[in-house]
């Protein structure tokens, strides 16, 4: 009902392909704005609470938003100037008082009714914006269309448990990110949403017993949390169907403690980016953490392609590699972006001529399928003329039983160009020294690949959705050099 005010409020006036910026905090709003601004036939252009004033202007102006939905506490001091925006002719505040200039949240939906927009949105409608997570630089609009995204979800349905009206979605990371894959699958069918304002390890657990929750989605970050916290071992999670985790790496030490407390059969790996989702999934069967060698090795994939996914490993130029061979994913899939947002240049850079989307990630297919990562092509270190991948370090000494969290960078050195540096946070309680973990990884990986040096740290910058911010690590060893790639 109230997701169907919003199509009544102010803004429903303007053109539905008014753009609608809405940086959103405060649950359980999110879920009625998304509805509601689909409902208008708007396109939403989801903002980071975790960015800047100054970025999320940028990010407004780049898509010509006429409508701001932001959390109150967004538009104070800095934040204030979003008010007076060029171009934004609507700004409405939620969780607050509205400021001088800004229309009221409830009031607006208090006197706009609930009756139907008559709004029909048609296939190839911009449903949202998405902007990436900024990790490689400045954000990009990430377009998709109406039919587009409704295929995330139906590809979604192929590699998870089937949903029906008994589900609930406990949403227990930001709506703005990955946390809102499976909003439109649970509100087709009727099930509930429960959406936490702010991930903390001990609320989740509670609600996942309290309200019964069947599906969610998290990063390994926080199945970390989740699994080290007091109540996993006295609350009750045995409704949990599926715990979907993404964004990052994880350890097998971790999903083998996730599967201690969670059950064996909820854990699915996706992979996948804000381009094209999903790509591929690891299912609970493939999480053999006691199983043969051959059945472990799957736990350093990602999984294999949906059934709507053709993956291929490509070089340079475009050319399917063969098994084995490393090269640069390419996915075509149903949940594809359309383009980037005024961008023709970089749209048509990212993808082959079958359409396909290149994902700008390195990696290799087995001869079953299973698609094992290497790194992201920007990050790949070349020392004294050996490609090295940092995921393969951070994996090997994410094995360590007191490594915590891990980045590994390539920092300057005079006679390689550039070598393997490993940040390390230690567990709390853990001890180990950096020869330790340089010994491991040359055990793990080979003399050439080792690092060659570690950096002992109480935390890793990390974006709003726990993604570790590798370019920022990065820049504190290259600092004012413009060069970024190192030569012998």
């Amino acid at each position: 009902m109230r997701a169907g005010s919003q199509t009544r409020s102010p803004h429903s006036a303007s053109s539905p392909a008014t753009a609608s910026g809405c940086s959103v905090r405060t649950a359980p709003r999110p879920v009625e704005q998304v509805a509601g601004i689909a409902l208008g036939g708007f396109v939403r252009c989801a903002l980071y609470a975790h960015q800047t004033p100054a970025v999320n202007a940028a990010l407004l102006g780049d898509v010509g938003a006429r409508v701001l939905i932001a959390d109150a506490s967004m538009l104070q001091g800095e934040g204030a100037a979003l008010i007076g925006m060029a171009g934004v002719e609507h700004v409405i505040p939620y969780g607050g008082p509205a400021p001088e200039r800004a229309h009221g949240y409830e009031a607006l939906l208090a006197d706009a009714g609930t009756a139907d927009s008559g709004h029909t949105s048609r296939a190839d409608d911009i449903h949202v914006i998405r902007f990436s997570a900024g990790t490689t630089g400045h954000p990009k609009g990430i377009v998709h269309t109406v039919q587009g995204w409704l295929a995330i979800g139906d590809e979604y349905r192929w590699v998870t448990p089937q949903l029906d009206e008994r589900d609930v979605y406990l949403a227990a990371g930001q709506l703005t990110h990955a946390a809102v894959l499976f909003l439109w699958p649970i509100l087709q069918v009727g099930g509930r949403v429960v959406v936490l304002p702010a991930f903390e390890p001990g609320r989740v657990l509670e609600l996942i017993e309290r309200e019964r929750a069947t599906f969610t989605l998290v990063v390994p970050t926080m199945i970390q949390a989740l699994v080290a916290h007091p109540d996993a071992r006295t609350r009750d999670l045995t409704t949990l169907r599926c715990l979907n985790y993404a964004a990052s790496p994880i350890s097998e030490t971790t999903i083998a403690a996730a599967i201690k407390v969670f059950g064996q059969h909820v854990l699915y790996q996706l992979y996948g980016q804000s381009e094209a989702v999903p790509i591929t999934m690891l299912l609970p069967h493939q999480h053999a953490v006691h199983g043969t060698e051959q059945e472990r090795r799957l736990l350093r994939s990602v999984g294999r392609a949906t059934p709507g996914t053709v993956l291929t490993i490509v070089d340079d130029e475009g050319r399917a590699l063969r098994p084995g061979e490393v090269g640069e994913v390419a996915a075509l899939t149903p949940g594809a972006m359309t383009r980037l947002w005024n961008d023709p240049e970089g749209s048509a850079a990212r993808r082959l001529a079958d359409g396909s989307v290149l994902t700008r990630d390195m990696g290799y297919l087995d001869a079953d399928g299973f698609l094992f990562l290497a790194d992201r092509k920007e990050d790949m270190i070349i020392s004294g003329g050996f490609n090295i991948w940092p995921a393969e370090l951070e994996n090997a000494l994410a094995a360590h039983p007191a490594v915590a969290e891990v980045c590994v960078v390539g920092v300057p050195h005079d006679r390689w160009g550039e070598t393997p540096k490993a940040v390390v946070v230690l567990k709390t309680g853990g001890s180990a020294s950096a020869d330790e973990l340089i010994e491991l990884t040359r055990e793990r990986v080979g003399a050439v690949k080792k690092v060659t040096s570690v950096e002992f740290a109480d935390e890793l910058p990390k974006s709003g959705v726990g993604k570790v911010l590798r370019r920022v690590v990065r820049e504190r060893y290259w600092g004012a050099r413009s060069d970024r790639i190192g030569g012998a």
